[in-house]
């Protein structure tokens, strides 16, 4: 299925719930997630703009993709946000509240670069040397951000294996959009105006996670009125993958109870 610009693969049946991936990966990290919930949920795994399947009729910005989202599903929807795909998904949540019925953010944070006030993020130094890596060798600076998703978790060299097989099976990003990309986690802050987000909020962490370290979720259980924080003991930045049976246990209950 492709809408407007968005490749989108849709799964199951029963109620929808949205997935979206995060920053230079697609929708395929998805399929096991998809699987294992098709019997209860119709599941559309989105590639987001500029990414994988998907074409971009602009520079990426947050409001850019929540526009596109919105105009491909016109129904009130679940949605889960994964690292980038969560601030996406917030951002659609908080623009169109009616739409979103529950929200699920995985290892997602309001503000993915430290500030003097915000250290539950990269360092400005990490996040810098992506940025002037990308250019010069963009596979390799992915291989290493895939190093450090995984970075302190349980089986780490499996799970980097996974993800980079599945790094280009929907094609290659582009440099422009990994770029693009890579400014919005850097310039993104969302803390101002997280707390108005209404709907059920479901926050899955990895206690190992040096990405979005847990106490980013800490932080948004404490500012969301109907937030519910599951730390996972020994994932990293990809518990879904990590932590398959305890991650799928927790999103089918939140998302039955948002039914």
């Amino acid at each position: 299925m492709t809408s407007n610009f968005l490749h989108i693969e849709s799964t199951g049946r029963g109620p929808d719930v949205v997935l979206l991936h995060g920053w230079a990966m697609n929708s395929t990290v998805w399929r096991g997630v998809a699987e294992a919930l098709s019997d209860d949920f119709c599941l559309h795994l989105v590639d987001l703009p500029g990414h994988g399947k998907s074409s971009s009729s602009q520079p990426l910005s947050l409001a850019h993709m929540v526009a596109e989202l919105d105009a491909a599903f016109p129904r009130p929807v679940q949605v889960v946000g994964w690292s980038l795909g969560g601030a996406v998904a917030s951002s659609w949540a908080m623009a169109a509240p009616d739409k979103i019925r529950s929200l699920s953010l995985i290892a997602s944070t309001p503000c993915f670069m430290q500030r003097e006030d915000w250290q539950h993020a990269m360092a400005p130094a990490t996040m810098s040397q992506f940025a002037a890596s990308l250019a010069a060798d963009w596979q390799g600076t992915l291989k290493r951000f895939i190093s450090l998703q995984v970075q302190g978790g349980a089986e780490a060299r499996a799970l980097a294996k996974t993800l980079s097989q599945e790094l280009f099976l929907h094609g290659e990003p582009s440099l422009a959009a990994l770029q693009e990309g890579l400014a919005i986690l850097r310039d993104t802050d969302l803390r101002q105006q997280i707390n108005q987000l209404t709907c059920p909020v479901l926050l899955q962490f990895g206690n190992r996670d040096t990405l979005t370290p847990p106490g980013a979720g800490a932080w948004l259980a404490e500012a969301l009125p109907h937030a519910e924080l599951i730390v996972h003991s020994g994932a990293a930045h990809v518990p879904f993958a990590s932590h398959p049976d305890d991650f799928i246990a927790a999103q089918r209950r939140f998302l039955l109870a948002g039914m």
